[in-house]
């Protein structure tokens, strides 16, 4: 089978598309046919090696992973003898980030608690963009305490994979959002449904004087005293995505904040796939629409992450397989 494979961390240049070994499902695994994958900030930390935590976990000197890629949407080819919830042919997505990755590649082995049959409304390509951003969109938002209609609701980073889902879910909620982002994301962000956007590179929302019962931070650039500030007295912050500076100062005074104060403070916990079917249902219902700005194809993959890695993209970039046009 054809994939994207890396044996060094860097640019978008060390990917090569590469013809390697189709894999064999272990007795507890689902082999599946990739029809569509996307691209997430793991992808792209992994590639590069950054954060350093990425090359304490996942490699040092060089990446254990050899193919990136933790989003999938695809059809079962064959299964394990102790799988009891697939067959083959069934239709089904999922996060692989516990299971090994290997996304950007033709076929890959998943255990059967990483997926979930796909709604049959969405295309393999929409599918694809939701179980990474999707769930943690969904599980900030949940984030210490449900939230409640009417309720103020701060996204920043809205225009982005999670962003664009957590302002279609908050809105679900009955919340009033106000979405955080660059100018070029702002028709966006007002297209799916925010109350309010924000241009950051002309306006700086923790010095407004607006107050948010919730504040789900996707991108992390400023203070953890900066968004304290800009919380209502009983608010939340959340912090699902941002640099390690950040996601260092969140950790260490969060909980202190979270402690001697009403306003609570942490970074999420993510907890891959746990809320698939819940999200699926709000997909079934049009509450929910994944939001694709481009697409690429399987060896286009190093000018997917090219793209990604500008920050520019407007939701999610998907990859969509070679293969489905042949069968």
């Amino acid at each position: 089978m054809k994939a994207i494979v890396y044996h060094k961390y860097g640019s978008p240049d060390v990917l090569e598309l590469k013809d390697v070994s189709k894999p064999t499902a272990k007795d507890n695994e689902v082999l599946v046919k990739v029809h569509a994958s996307s691209v997430n900030d793991w992808d792209w930390g992994l590639l590069r090696g950054t954060p350093f935590v990425n090359r304490l976990l996942f490699g040092l000197l060089k990446p254990k992973i050899k193919i990136l890629g933790v989003d999938i949407a695809g059809r079962v080819e064959a299964v394990g003898r102790n799988v009891k919830q697939f067959q083959p042919g069934d239709e089904v997505f999922g996060d692989l980030c516990g299971c090994g990755w290997g996304g950007f590649a033709e076929y890959v082995c998943a255990r059967e608690n990483a997926l979930a049959l796909k709604p049959a409304s969405m295309t393999f390509e929409q599918a694809a963009a939701v179980p990474q951003a999707a769930v943690l969109a969904l599980q900030g938002l949940r984030y210490k305490r449900q939230i409640k209609p009417g309720q103020k609701v701060l996204i920043n980073g809205a225009g982005g994979g999670a962003g664009t889902f957590a302002v279609q879910i908050a809105k679900s909620f009955g919340a009033e959002v106000t979405g955080v982002d660059r100018t070029s994301k702002l028709d966006l962000m007002r297209s799916i449904g925010a109350d309010h956007v924000i241009d950051y590179t002309q306006e700086d929302f923790t010095k407004n004087g607006q107050r948010y019962d919730l504040i789900l931070d996707a991108a992390a650039y400023h203070s953890i005293f900066d968004y304290k500030r800009a919380l209502s007295p009983r608010g939340i912050y959340v912090m699902v995505g941002g640099s390690m500076a950040r996601i260092f100062q969140v950790m260490f005074l969060g909980p202190w904040f979270s402690m001697i104060g009403s306003k609570k403070m942490g970074i999420l916990a993510h907890n891959p796939n746990k809320d698939l079917a819940f999200l699926k249902e709000l997909f079934e219902a049009g509450k929910v629409v994944p939001v694709i700005d481009r697409r690429y194809t399987l060896s286009e993959v190093p000018e997917a992450l090219r793209y990604f890695g500008e920050g520019h993209a407007k939701g999610k970039v998907v990859i969509t397989l070679e293969h489905n046009n042949k069968t």
